[in-house]
């Protein structure tokens, strides 16, 4: 049977938001320093400064808490390209390859303990799940746009597979340097370019008819 991954509700008032926040931001905590087995919603609430009660108003479960710290983290990285693509107002393809996975870089180091623990931990929320979270979907959308505007200097003819080649490679990638294998802190650089050499090989780009 699978767990309830979905929120009871969604705060509304700048109050419930706050505690909302906080909740999270004690389950993240939590996670760090226990994981995933010695995690609990008791825990969770302690660390809050709330009650269990508050708690279960919005969260169903632990899983729940942590399907809504993967919605956050998803938030955060559209956020984060969205800010990088619109400083760096990149014109060729490659530029906007190359913002892309630098805001992809940046917003994995956030938090790259609580990434661990979210991604070999939690036993339930695979990565098929991905595509049920909305801002997610919103991330595949642009990304795709994106190859859209420079079809004509790609030699892949589907669109939808290029995309999802390129989201992987990039996350895979991005998610190892990060979280599983951490590079010295003077290599974000150089595995960003590496990244964007291999994604513009892979794509090919010639120069437009």
């Amino acid at each position: 049977m699978k767990p309830q991954l979905l929120p009871r509700k969604s705060p509304r008032q700048a109050r419930s938001k706050a505690l909302v926040t906080a909740i999270l931001d004690a389950t993240a905590q939590v996670l760090v320093e226990r994981g995933y087995a010695g995690s609990s919603t008791n825990l969770i609430a302690s660390r809050a400064g709330v009650s269990i009660g508050s708690v279960y108003q919005y969260f169903p479960n632990k899983d729940s808490l942590i399907a809504a710290l993967r919605e956050r983290h998803a938030t955060d990285l559209y956020d984060t390209l969205d800010a990088v693509l619109t400083r760096r107002n990149p014109q060729s393809l490659e530029e906007k390859l190359s913002a892309i996975v630098h805001g992809w870089m940046l917003a994995h180091q956030l938090e790259p303990d609580l990434h661990r623990v979210v991604e070999q931990e939690f036993p339930f929320f695979e990565r098929a799940h991905q595509d049920q979270i909305p801002i997610y979907r919103t991330i595949v959308e642009r990304v795709r746009q994106l190859l859209e505007e420079h079809r004509e200097q790609l030699l892949p003819d589907n669109l939808d597979l290029a995309t999802w080649m390129v989201l992987q490679t990039i996350e895979s990638l991005i998610h190892a340097a990060t979280t599983t294998t951490p590079l010295p802190v003077h290599q974000p650089a150089a595995i960003e370019q590496q990244i964007v050499e291999m994604l513009t090989r892979y794509l090919q780009v010639v120069n437009p008819r």
